[in-house]
């Protein structure tokens, strides 16, 4: 959420950065500045009926020691009394309107970061280069059915189109991925978190996710009472509200997390011809990384998280590139984002694997999550995540990419120890 006290002082800047996004604010920035002055007038109105009431309050003593008649009196303040209930009726009002404005506005963009789309985007380096095959190369689908490591047919008969089964060899290939990440995130510090799979409506608010993209979650439906609850689409929805209404110390902080959990999301539209197999699904696998920071330290963490998921993606030796976003293709949470990006042989082009993202103060205000400092004054903390990593594209590019003439998949020098096999074959 945004600095109501930055819109008022800076409401041309802002403007100006939403709109960077794609995010033309100005219909409601101006909305804001007007609630925001109907609201101080409704204050002040109410301070002075207030005072007004004290003033009689002390007359009433004196009128009754004087035998004088009180009635009007109590008539006036009867009066009064319905004017600052008819003045808080609207306030709550004005502060509801007020809140649904800001919670609708997204993150401001980071000055550095270009306008527009994907069409910005700005590779920033490269490591590696293509696989060159001297045969021709399978689809991962082929490949994962022909050696039994994905089961489509009955994934989707169990669950619908967008779910698949992994099977033996698949299903622990899988499993050595995931420890491969956590294993690397735990030799760097990093406390592993489990959290719930079902979230309620308030984490979603927290991360930003809500009540926009409400509409994208797996809902469920309490049958004991009228909370909404939902199926997490990513560990960060979780983490970001482990600190919700908490003051923590500035020693607490940097928190550094990591995450693994199932994710669950609804996907829009129909898959593209490119898009085969288990690339984009309703469910998949994911390790993601999360740290709560001071203001002063976000700019460090986050490149500590981009070189993070680097190095995960480098020791599958992988050739990949980072990707700075530009601000429309950052989500509505993020000041900004840069994406680790590989190549699927078959789908010709980059795919994103891992999202560095720095929400800076956005989600820590949705959440009231703030640091006090030594000299006592408190503050809202940041708040920055990363995919460290996701499986769903690692696994195709990983059986695409490594993939010999016979149909057999060479297994990456960092995941033996848990296969325990140098080559997967039928």
């Amino acid at each position: 959420m945004l600095d109501i006290k930055y819109i008022k002082e800076n409401p041309e800047e802002v403007i100006a950065r939403l709109q960077k996004k794609g995010k033309d604010a100005r219909e409601d920035i101006e909305a804001l500045l007007a609630l925001d002055v109907e609201r101080r007038e409704l204050i002040k109105e109410t301070e002075a009926i207030k005072a007004e009431q004290n003033k009689m309050n002390k007359l009433i003593p004196q009128y009754k020691k004087e035998g004088k008649d009180v009635s009007e009196i109590f008539a006036e303040m009867k009066a009064m009394s319905n004017k600052t209930k008819e003045i808080d009726e609207r306030l709550k009002e004005v502060e509801a309107k007020n809140l649904d404005i800001l919670l609708g506005l997204p993150n401001l963009p980071d000055d550095d970061l270009l306008p527009g789309g994907k069409e910005n985007n700005e590779p920033l380096r490269y490591w590696g280069e293509p696989r060159k095959f001297d045969f021709e190369p399978k689809h991962h689908v082929d490949l994962c059915t022909d050696l039994g490591l994905i089961d489509y047919d009955r994934g989707t008969k169990l669950a619908g189109s967008g779910f698949w089964i992994y099977r033996g060899m698949g299903a622990r290939l899988e499993w050595a991925l995931l420890n491969y990440f956590i294993d690397t995130h735990l030799a760097d510090g990093y406390e592993l978190i489990l959290p719930p799979h079902m979230l309620e409506y308030e984490c979603g608010l927290t991360a930003g996710q809500f009540p926009k993209f409400a509409d994208e979650v797996y809902k469920i439906e309490n049958p004991t009472d009228n909370r909404m609850h939902y199926m997490l689409p990513t560990a960060e929805a979780a983490l970001a509200s482990l600190y919700r209404n908490e003051i923590l110390t500035e020693a607490d902080l940097p928190k550094k997390l990591v995450s693994y959990t199932p994710c669950f999301r609804r996907e829009a539209g129909s898959y593209r011809s490119d898009e085969r197999g288990m690339v984009r699904g309703h469910q998949f696998n994911k390790v993601e990384m999360f740290q709560f920071t001071l203001p002063e330290q976000s700019d460090a963490a986050f490149d500590e998280l981009v070189t993070k998921a680097e190095a995960l993606v480098a020791g599958l030796g992988f050739h990949f590139r980072t990707v700075k976003l530009a601000a429309e293709d950052c989500s509505a949470s993020m000041a900004r984002t840069y994406d680790i990006e590989i190549q699927i042989p078959s789908m010709n082009g980059y795919k994103e694997v891992s999202s560095v993202s720095n929400a800076r103060d956005y989600q820590a205000r949705r959440g009231m999550m703030r640091v006090r400092r030594a000299n006592g004054k408190t503050e809202y903390l940041h708040t920055l995540n990363g995919s460290g990593l996701a499986t769903s594209r690692i696994l195709p590019a990983l059986v695409e990419q490594n993939q010999n003439a016979d149909g057999s998949i060479n297994v990456p020098d960092v995941l033996k120890k848990y296969l325990g096999v140098d080559v997967i074959r039928k």
